[in-house]
């Protein structure tokens, strides 16, 4: 029996959805719970803000979320980011939002806190991130999707990139959620079938600084939210499937404007890398949970105790991309961060490890 049914009626729905709501605007506040998950609800506005600054801070019960105990529950939202709305559409908003405890304190699941003051020790560096979100789909009865039911699809090769029918699935789904992200303002940058079946891409960036960690998260929302109303269940696991299909990640490129510096940037490029294999089992530490069912040397992979680099290397540690190399400046691309990684611890630590550790 399925244990997921879509339960959206666009029928009814609609009528409701075109109903004038005059002034007062929808604000979704969005927050990281306590196990890395996304949390949600709505609060009405009398006017639309001009800025985050005209945002209330709110709270919520942070023993429902595994963020505070029973006895001390309450814990608050601090808007960080706003972004339009694609579901409610008109001047609703969507609210993305940093949790604090009572103490005014960042909650532990708060890792945004430490990623920006990171970013603004390294403003005068410029660095740059693009991040790549790997991630897979699964229908009701927690199959993937697409996938024949009690078997299983032909092996990889015919997936990535794919067209035509066998060879791609749900992407119906996958168009909503580019359409939606452009909408509300995320910087999306594309998307791509990837190699195993029913596992897809979509890239964020370039963006600067603590927005990197902004727009993933809200990324991650909208394909969370959309997956409700088709019935999807997108997972962020690194292995979601054992034996020979390949695990989802989400590769790194960063840059610094030293790196970007033609005649000086292949020099900042390998200074980095050097900085990175000292550092790569802390790097590792951050880098996602079940990361090593995926790092194992295997299906584009590096090993996840041993650091390599090498250019236009796809099983190496830190790839150094063709064109980078050739030209002599650019960004290097950390191949180590799972799919379920914090985009904002991912993004903190390169900046500590090659700008700020000196």
């Amino acid at each position: 029996m399925s244990k997921l049914i879509a339960t959206k009626r666009v029928d009814l729905l609609a009528p409701y959805l075109a109903l004038d709501q005059g002034t007062r605007v929808q604000a979704e506040y969005i927050w990281i719970d306590g196990e890395g998950g996304l949390r949600c609800k709505t609060m009405t506005l009398e006017k639309p803000p001009k800025s985050v600054a005209d945002l209330k801070e709110w709270n919520f019960d942070g023993s429902s979320t595994a963020q505070a105990p029973g006895d001390n529950s309450d814990v608050f939202l601090r808007p960080v980011s706003i972004f339009k709305d694609p579901f409610r559409g008109g001047e609703n908003i969507l609210v993305l939002c940093e949790c604090y405890d009572n103490d005014g304190t960042p909650n532990k699941s708060n890792y945004r806190a430490h990623c920006k003051k990171v970013m603004d020790a390294s403003q005068e560096q410029e660095p740059w991130f693009g991040l790549e979100q790997e991630y897979t789909l699964f229908d009701a009865d927690g199959q993937v999707f697409g996938w024949p039911k009690m078997g299983f699809p032909g092996p990889q090769g015919p997936y990535y990139c794919g067209v035509g029918a066998g060879k791609v699935f749900a992407r119906d789904f996958i168009e909503a959620h580019y359409r939606a992200c452009l909408y509300a303002g995320v910087k999306i940058s594309g998307i791509n079938a990837e190699v195993m079946p029913a596992q897809w891409e979509f890239q964020v960036g370039p963006c600067e600084g603590i927005e990197m960690g902004d727009h993933l998260w809200m990324a991650r929302f909208l394909l969370l939210r959309i997956g409700e109303e088709w019935g999807i269940v997108p997972s962020l696991h690194p292995k979601p499937l054992k034996g020979d299909w390949n695990g989802a990640g989400c590769h790194s490129n960063y840059s610094t404007k030293a790196m970007r510096t033609p005649g000086k940037g292949m020099a900042a490029i390998e200074d980095a890398i050097k900085k990175l294999e000292k550092k790569h089992l802390e790097h590792i530490a951050v880098y996602g949970e079940d990361n090593d069912q995926r790092l194992t040397g295997k299906h584009e992979t590096a090993s996840m105790t041993q650091f390599s680099a090498g250019v236009a290397n796809r099983g190496a540690s830190i790839r150094i991309p063709r064109h980078v190399g050739a030209q002599g400046y650019g960004y290097l691309e950390d191949r180590r961060p799972a799919s379920n990684v914090d985009p904002y611890r991912v993004t903190a630590i390169l900046v500590e490890t090659t700008l700020l550790n000196n």
